[in-house]
């Protein structure tokens, strides 16, 4: 399994872009390709020997990052599915991002009480939005 280096300095890994890198993923004696779609988010070492790129997508609500080595055999090509300019080298401000969108709309869920007597509900309600943001996390 050779890599072809001059075609894979070619690539346009920039932060912001959305790809699709293919996979080759071996069952048993035979090799599948799996496609892993997601936002460039970091871009490490150039095209050195050792560089490598972070994808991050959203699946079933939870986060899902994967770093992938730019001149890894296992990598059969990346399909560029759009492309956008970010202002950063690094776009890990996403992660805090969809993390405090969600507790956003948590605390719209659940009103605050105005009246003393209704302390007891208030903190119950402390108590579930709590639990269902360590879940999320």
């Amino acid at each position: 399994m050779s890599v072809n280096v001059e075609s894979r300095k070619k690539w346009d890994l920039k932060p912001g872009n959305t790809i699709k890198v293919w996979q080759k993923i071996k069952e048993g004696d035979k090799f599948r390709l799996q496609a892993f779609e997601g936002l460039i988010i970091a871009h490490k070492h150039g095209f050195e020997a050792g560089a490598t790129f972070t994808v991050r997508k959203i699946s079933s609500g939870i986060g899902v990052e994967r770093v992938f080595p730019v001149f890894s055999p296992n990598i059969e090509k990346i399909e560029q599915v759009s492309k956008s300019r970010a202002r950063r080298a690094k776009l890990y401000y996403v992660r805090e991002k969809a993390a405090k969108e969600i507790r956003k709309k948590m605390k719209r869920v659940f009103i605050k009480p105005a009246k003393k007597e209704d302390a007891e509900g208030e903190a119950i309600a402390e108590e579930i939005i709590e639990e269902i943001t360590k879940t999320e996390e």
